[in-house]
């Protein structure tokens, strides 16, 4: 009886775990997907009135929004990866994230208020890349240190983590959706859709505070800190084991059946148990430099930059200047939040959530390099899509069903390869150097998206 109420009590925490882990990874990247999906109220409050002329002909000035949007964005997230990797070090977790949920919260509402304030389109513009790089670098920080935190559980959670971040998008393009649909007039739907991403932070704040409480989570953070050389005593080691084995008769931990992280065939592959305790004492206090910890991961940081460069090269930038190709009013002002946004993000974590069931290629093989790099051929797909004003490509996709096919198979293929990257990275190396891996993964994610956020100026102009 007693056997089953443990059992039971496990499955439980376990599934609270990854609830909580999925809303984490959700709100890490609500920032950047509520701020893209929103494009066209940004392009609206900067129109103005034309100032400046061309001869006889009046022209509006052109902020180009998305791609300063997009820059603006990702230089701090490379910067701030990059300081937190160090930060990590010297600043308590806890701070780190609660500080920055706090702040990102804050910068949510100011937007939001600023809806209801009249302003110059220069002075909108300038208040608004201000925000974007604000909250942007607080989002860095919160991500760096979640990928470390998630490191410290089993593989399964980085899914749930990089499934959660992929929800953020949908989750942006559906409110989109709802305020273009709502009765209300435009800045009253942009407020109700910027108080959204508030309510999403907050109780993605609260969820973190609760996650240390759950036991299932207790026993994992635990765990590494053992390793990390945080034990009081050498009997230690032996007792944390012991929570292991009798984790593993009590039942399932964590609800999943064949759990990869702790099974008697560790222990076998140890040599004997005995064996095992004897490195946890004396290597518990040894941790890999950064720069042991990229040579074997590498492979992934290079591949998840690849990744990320190819696709910020042209989404959002490129891909909000597609139009419909039947010139429907009506539909048009449905086609880009439909056709761009909801379709590559619900695409992006159906690509993400198959990671959970289909892990090809392997982390060591070959041709999972060659199938990142081959994603650059959508960068010529998409910007031969239909565009107004054209000054140098020909169109050869006009119609709407040849766009939404490129952004399936670009937005597939994005959050598939992300998600295996950064699940495979804190599988290359031992335990103790997850959190160093999930810094490192987490930066050169940064450098891609940062790569493609400035290649995006130049594809944008050679339309």
């Amino acid at each position: 009886m007693n056997f089953k109420k443990k059992k039971k009590k496990h499955t439980v925490t376990g599934c609270a775990v990854a609830v909580i882990i999925f809303i984490l990874g959700l709100g890490t990247l609500l920032p950047w997907n509520f701020f893209i999906t929103a494009t066209e109220y940004f392009d609206d409050r900067l129109k103005g009135t034309p100032s400046i002329t061309n001869g006889t002909t009046p022209v509006t000035k052109d902020y180009e929004f998305a791609s300063f949007m997009t820059l603006l964005a990702q230089l701090p997230l490379l910067l701030f990866t990059l300081a937190n990797s160090f930060l990590y070090q010297r600043i308590r977790e806890k701070v780190r994230i609660a500080v920055s949920l706090v702040s990102i919260l804050c910068l949510f509402l100011l937007t939001a208020i600023m809806v209801k304030v009249p302003m110059q389109p220069d002075s909108f513009f300038s208040i608004t890349m201000a925000t974007i790089w604000f909250i942007n670098s607080f989002g860095a920080v919160l991500q760096g240190s979640l990928f470390g935190l998630v490191g410290m559980l089993p593989p399964k959670y980085s899914t749930l983590f990089m499934s959660g971040q992929g929800l953020a998008g949908i989750f942006a393009a559906l409110a989109s959706l709802l305020s273009i649909l709502s009765k209300t007039d435009k800045a009253s739907a942009a407020l109700g859709y910027f108080i959204t991403p508030c309510v999403a932070t907050l109780l993605t704040l609260l969820s973190y505070l609760l996650l240390p409480h759950l036991e299932f989570a207790r026993f994992y953070f635990e765990k590494s800190q053992s390793h990390h050389g945080q034990l009081a005593t050498p009997n230690e080691p032996l007792e944390s084991a012991d929570k292991e084995k009798e984790a593993l008769a009590n039942g399932d931990l964590n609800g999943y059946n064949n759990e990869p992280i702790i099974t008697n065939g560790d222990f076998e592959a140890s040599g004997t148990k005995e064996a095992l305790f004897t490195t946890q004492q004396t290597d518990s206090h040894t941790r890999s430099s950064v720069l042991a910890v990229f040579k074997k991961v590498w492979v992934m940081a290079l591949c998840v930059t690849c990744v990320l460069a190819v696709t910020l090269s042209v989404f959002p930038a490129v891909t909000v200047k597609v139009k419909s190709v039947y010139g429907n009013k009506e539909w048009d002002r449905y086609f880009l939040c439909v056709c761009c946004f909801i379709v590559f993000n619900v695409m992006d974590l159906i690509g993400r959530s198959v990671t959970s069931m289909v892990q090809w290629p392997s982390k060591r093989s070959r041709l999972f390099p060659v199938l990142v790099v081959s994603r650059v051929v959508f960068i010529p797909l998409i910007m031969l899509c239909k565009t107004d004003n054209r000054q140098y490509l020909p169109v050869l996709f006009s119609h709407d069903i040849a766009f939404v096919a490129i952004m399936t198979l670009f937005a597939l293929s994005n959050g598939y390869l992300i998600c295996l990257c950064m699940s495979y990275a804190p599988q290359l190396v031992r335990s103790k150097d997850c959190e160093t891996a999930g810094a490192l993964m987490t930066f050169f994610l940064a450098l891609g998206l940062s790569l493609g956020a400035a290649l995006s100026f130049l594809l944008r102009n050679l339309l």
